[in-house]
């Protein structure tokens, strides 16, 4: 019994009917020197020039905005000096209306008054017409 016991622990290796894999080739290891691909650089130079766009674009922009500020304050001043004037002219303009109304009133209460002026002699006329009438009526 002993031998079984032997027998059963040892196994015979299991042969597979695939055959072994085939290891790819290693990776080229680059050189100490380091000299580098003519792919690389062109990466590298791509990126570089891609990135200068980059960062000459964005002073663009922040060139066109900030002389659109200055525009746009200089356009703003401008609009305050207009409304300034604009103010100034149209109180000149009150002004002016407010010295006519008070001459067209003058004006007005003269003509009023040379009015009844002429009523009242008027009536002072017809009055003494009336009177001298009445004489002759009873002459």
């Amino acid at each position: 019994m002993a031998d079984d016991t032997k027998e059963t622990t040892e196994q015979e290796p299991v042969v597979s009917e695939t055959p072994p894999a085939v290891k790819a080739a290693p990776a080229k290891k680059k050189a100490a020197g380091g000299k580098i691909s003519s792919t690389e650089e062109n990466r590298r130079a791509a990126a570089n020039s891609r990135q200068a766009l980059i960062d000459r674009l964005k002073q663009d922009l922040k060139k066109a905005k900030d002389a659109a500020r200055e525009e746009l304050k200089l356009a703003n001043e401008a609009a305050r000096n207009e409304i300034a004037v604009l103010k100034d002219q149209l109180a000149a303009a009150l002004e002016r209306e407010e010295v006519l109304r008070k001459l067209s009133e003058k004006k007005i209460k003269k003509m009023l008054a040379a009015g009844e002026r002429w009523e009242k002699k008027q009536r002072a006329k017809l009055k003494k017409a009336a009177q001298k009438a009445r004489k002759k009526l009873k002459k």
